[in-house]
């Protein structure tokens, strides 16, 4: 059986969706594949993002992910858009949903922490449905 693709769009890729893919991973990897992008890129994945992913969940978000565009993704199932405060990015999928949450960028450790863990709870839920059936995709 093939793994469910779910990317995780926001408009710069370089905090919010780079997390959401780290934490799939960690989290969720047996049940779907996670990738990020977004419509414009960064030199570099926010370094607070990586500090706190890094503290929380021993996760090395640079080992691995780097900033890329929608462009650069494989054909997506689920489309979930982080709450871009703008127009989020266009992806063809079979369900979409926004996350709706603020870019913690410029903000405190604290505001990372709490998207972050945000972040978890909804990929927790997220596994659940599609396990569930909630999500079917064909």
């Amino acid at each position: 059986m093939r793994k469910i693709k779910v990317g995780f769009i926001c408009v710069h890729n370089s905090c919010r969706s780079q997390m959401a893919e780290a934490l799939t991973r960690h989290f969720a990897s047996d049940v779907f594949e996670a990738y990020s992008g977004g419509t414009e890129t960064k030199p570099k994945i926010n370094q607070d993002a990586v500090r706190i992913i890094k503290r929380l969940y021993q996760i090395d978000m640079e080992e691995k992910q780097y900033s890329k565009t929608i462009d650069a993704l494989p054909p997506i199932d689920i489309v979930i858009t982080m709450g871009c405060n703008v127009e989020c990015p266009y992806l063809p999928c079979q369900f979409r949903e926004d996350w709706g949450l603020d870019d913690p960028s410029g903000k405190a450790e604290e505001a990372f922490i709490a998207t972050a863990k945000i972040i978890e709870n909804e990929i927790l839920k997220l596994k659940k449905r599609i396990i569930e059936g909630e999500i079917i995709i064909k």
